[in-house]
């Protein structure tokens, strides 16, 4: 039960500070000091200047990251910097050569300091990069701030936004600085800084409390539209449950970056995390429900992978590819609880969440790629696949965030099983924290033998099955310990099936993609195909799945295709379409000890 509700934090709140504790402390090097300014925020620049300790070398090498934790994949944050110079105090220019993509050599004269100064194009909507407009601004780490590269040892850096006049607020989970100027903050080294998003604007803040630390739940585009005292009530719900099931929380406070922009996707760091989504999602239960469960996946995060994380995660190279194995215990693990950890505080049903947990077993049953990728390239090649998918993408790989939450979920009920119901997956990730929670991380076989240790039992081929083979997956162990089954379905018999994917280009009907085993791909169907007639009839987007229904299974048709404006004539064995095999239900009948076992996973009373 709630017992301490939010308090509405008023527009005229200027800064995080009632979240941060002051900073001081004997300083390990001079901080580098960035002002932030945006002059005309509706042309979409932030304007940097940074005043860079030299320690009096005769050249100073500045960089920015490619990439920023937690997403994998090589961005190129330097595109959007321009004007990039430098100057002496006194305002004498420096001359500036251009070393890399990413770099910038600054001659100092053997200045003490030197001030640097660019703009960053600030247009591109999303949780990794940045925006900058008349209303507000959303600025990431890696691609706002420039730092001396390869620097030795933890150096604070300083931030100081000038915010346009109609400008009230900034949010972030960085320290205030020292003195109680607004808008000013402080990092103890440059991982804080990426790792601290900075949202300015006028948004509304909701503060809760949760086992002594302060909480910060922050609405940008409310519009009176998005229910803001809801959602925090929930979102404090989500943390109480969370708090419960580590035992504590580890951080000094955190901060929920909510951006209601009409836009998607949550990115997790170590005191917060940033989340897009859209203004109507607290307008129906399940874009509710939705939002909810990305609330949690990324909040989960403050412990897996932000603390609790692979070996390779850290320190980080943030100029080249950081590879790992992993990413199915850093983000397939946090799917699972993600979902799992919305049930448990009561914000779905368990109906809702055997809804999500069948999508998760479905989405991995259907794409052909489970047969050739295993969760452990998966995440190797994140960096090259995740992001980059492609019409072929889901015959060649899989998702290690997929993959992995169903890897979880049969772990979980692998573990349950063996111990007879007193230990879970539950006591694997604490187990795992107290072990490697702290700046080391965790190898692969570290993070097997600890889950090892907790089953009684050895559980290395259970890994090597479900982690590094193809292998399909077994689920009967899980559902019967759970008195779960899958839903019986029956074959759709009345109508042809093509199996291709498509969409609505104009009055034209498109391919989009062809998946192995399926009579479009055995037919030689491609995507970009545009299917022109069936059986010598023109056929329009708004009547295709009508003509699959004069069509049986097993009869053979004509297709009429244009192909890079070429026309051809393909044939094709229509099939049966899939049945829907892995809808997860209660098994009828279930005894008493599967209903406890079911119970006890959900936290149910």
């Amino acid at each position: 039960m709630i017992t301490t509700r939010p308090s509405l934090i008023p527009a005229c709140f200027v800064s995080a500070a009632l979240l941060s504790p002051s900073y001081g402390g004997a300083q390990p090097a001079e901080p580098i000091v960035y002002t932030l300014r945006f002059p005309a925020p509706q042309s979409h620049y932030v304007e940097v200047e940074a005043v860079v300790p030299t320690g009096r070398r005769p050249s100073l090498e500045m960089m920015m990251p490619v990439w920023t934790p937690g997403s994998y994949l090589v961005r190129e944050f330097a595109r959007h910097v321009e004007s990039f110079a430098a100057r002496l105090a006194d305002g004498t220019d420096l001359v500036v050569d251009k070393t890399r993509k990413n770099r910038w050599r600054v001659a100092t004269r053997g200045a003490a300091s030197v001030v640097v100064t660019y703009r960053v194009y600030c247009r591109e909507m999303g949780v990794r990069t940045n925006w900058v407009e008349d209303r507000f601004a959303i600025l990431n780490g890696a691609p706002t701030f420039i730092t001396i590269a390869d620097d030795r040892g933890p150096r604070p850096h300083e931030v100081r936004l000038d915010l346009p006049t109609a400008w009230h607020t900034s949010f972030t989970s960085l320290d205030s600085a020292p003195g109680g100027r607004p808008h000013h903050y402080v990092s103890p080294d440059y991982d804080t800084l990426v790792d601290s998003p900075i949202v300015a604007g006028n948004q509304t803040g909701y503060a809760f409390e949760v086992a002594g630390k302060r909480h910060l739940l922050v609405n940008e585009g409310e519009a009176g539209i998005w229910d803001g005292p809801r959602s925090a009530r929930d979102v404090e719900r989500l943390v109480r449950t969370a708090e419960r099931f580590w035992g504590g929380l580890p951080y000094p406070r955190y901060v929920f970056l909510n951006l209601i922009t009409e836009s998607g996707g949550g990115l997790e760091h170590k005191d917060s995390t940033l989340m897009m989504t859209s203004r109507w999602r607290t307008s129906t239960r399940k874009d509710y429900v939705g939002w909810l469960g990305l609330v949690s996946h990324e909040y989960f995060h403050a412990w897996n992978v932000k603390r609790l994380r692979p070996v390779e995660l850290g320190p980080f190279d943030y100029e080249n590819e950081v590879y790992t194995e992993n990413l199915w215990i850093a983000e397939g693990f946090t799917d699972y609880y993600g979902d799992l950890l919305l049930r448990r505080s009561g914000l779905s049903t368990r109906e809702e969440y055997l809804d999500d947990l069948s999508r998760l077993i479905q989405q991995l049953q259907t794409t052909p790629g489970r047969r050739s990728q295993p969760a452990s390239l998966s995440s190797f090649d994140a960096w090259i696949r995740q992001y980059r998918p492609d019409e072929n993408s889901p015959n060649v790989a899989i998702s290690y965030y997929t993959k992995g939450g169903v890897i979880a979920f049969l772990l979980d009920a692998t573990i349950r099983r063996r111990t007879g119901g007193t230990r879970s997956l539950d006591d694997v990730m604490r187990l795992a924290f107290e072990r490697y929670g702290g700046e080391h991380g965790y190898s692969t076989d570290q993070f097997r033998a600890t889950a090892s240790e907790v089953a009684g039992t050895d559980l290395g081929s259970w890994f090597e099955h479900a982690v590094d083979s193809t292998n399909e997956l077994d689920y009967t162990e899980a559902l019967d310990w759970f008195g779960l089954r899958f839903k019986p379905g029956e074959a759709r018999t009345d109508r042809g099936w093509l199996g291709a994917e498509t969409t609505a280009q104009g009055e034209c009907v498109v391919i989009t993609s062809v998946r192995r085993g399926t009579p479009a791909y055995d037919a030689g169907l491609d995507a970009d195909d545009e299917v022109v007639a069936i059986d010598g009839f023109r056929v329009r987007p708004e009547q295709l799945e009508q003509r699959w229904q004069a069509y049986r299974p097993g009869q053979q048709v004509e297709l009429l295709v244009a192909r890079r404006g070429a026309i051809t004539r393909i044939k094709a064995v229509l099939g049966a379409e899939p049945v829907n095999g892995w809808r997860v239900e209660v098994r009828p009948g279930a005894t008493s000890e599967q209903l406890k076992n079911l119970r006890d996973w959900l936290w149910e009373e």
